[in-house]
């Protein structure tokens, strides 16, 4: 591979290794806020961004010793994309078509005060358009895991004609 190439999939040792490469290159924003992708299944996936402060909503603390939380944008961008690469992964030819989100839903459960996990799992793949479902994760200060928002995802796919 040359600086003027793109690697082709079969470069990569796996799916996950595909798609971490796609945007550490091509995705600037998911690969600020530090977007790694931690499984692929079929019809499933999961990604996840470490808690920076950077990415928080700073306010006062009445005991001044809290930890800010997550901007909730950070979530609902993990919504949009697990939702909309999981439909990849249900896909006999999952580079053959481009997806675009047509509608998202998020519901936010709680404040994020440390590293997010979005597992999104596919609803339907349809011919034009699918659905997945997500639901993200984070740590409390406290080692405790806890479900800090949900979302759905609807994605128009095109495919080839």
């Amino acid at each position: 591979m040359t600086d003027d190439t793109q690697p082709t999939p079969e470069e990569f040792a796996d799916l996950e290794s595909l798609l971490q490469y796609f945007i550490e290159e091509n995705q600037e924003f998911l690969s600020w806020i530090g977007t790694t992708v931690e499984h692929i299944g079929k019809g499933t996936m999961t990604l996840s961004v470490p808690y920076d402060e950077k990415l928080s909503n700073k306010r006062p603390s009445p005991s001044g010793d809290g930890r800010a939380d997550l901007h909730g944008g950070i979530a609902a961008t993990l919504i949009d994309t697990a939702g909309g690469l999981a439909l990849r992964t249900a896909m006999d030819n999952p580079f053959d078509a481009r997806i675009a989100t047509i509608n998202l839903n998020v519901n936010y459960l709680r404040p994020a005060v440390g590293d997010l996990v979005a597992t999104a799992n596919v609803i339907r793949v349809g011919g034009s358009v699918g659905v997945s479902e997500i639901m993200v994760e984070s740590t409390t200060p406290d080692g405790e895991t806890r479900e800090v928002a949900t979302g759905q995802g609807a994605f128009r796919i095109f495919r080839p004609e």
